[in-house]
C-alpha cells in the first residue's frame, strides 16, 4: 500500500474547499482516506 499526501475536495457545488489527507495512492480523490491532516 502506497500512501499519498492528497486534496481531498469538500463543499458545495461551485464553493470548493479542500482538505489535506493521507490517502492510498490507488483509491478515489474523496473517499477511503486514512486520516485528515489540515
Amino acid at each position: 500500500m502506497s500512501v499519498k499526501l492528497r486534496l481531498s475536495r469538500v463543499g458545495k457545488t461551485k464553493r470548493p474547499h479542500y482538505r489535506i489527507v493521507a490517502a492510498d495512492t490507488r483509491s478515489a480523490r474523496d473517499t477511503n482516506f486514512l486520516e485528515i491532516l489540515g
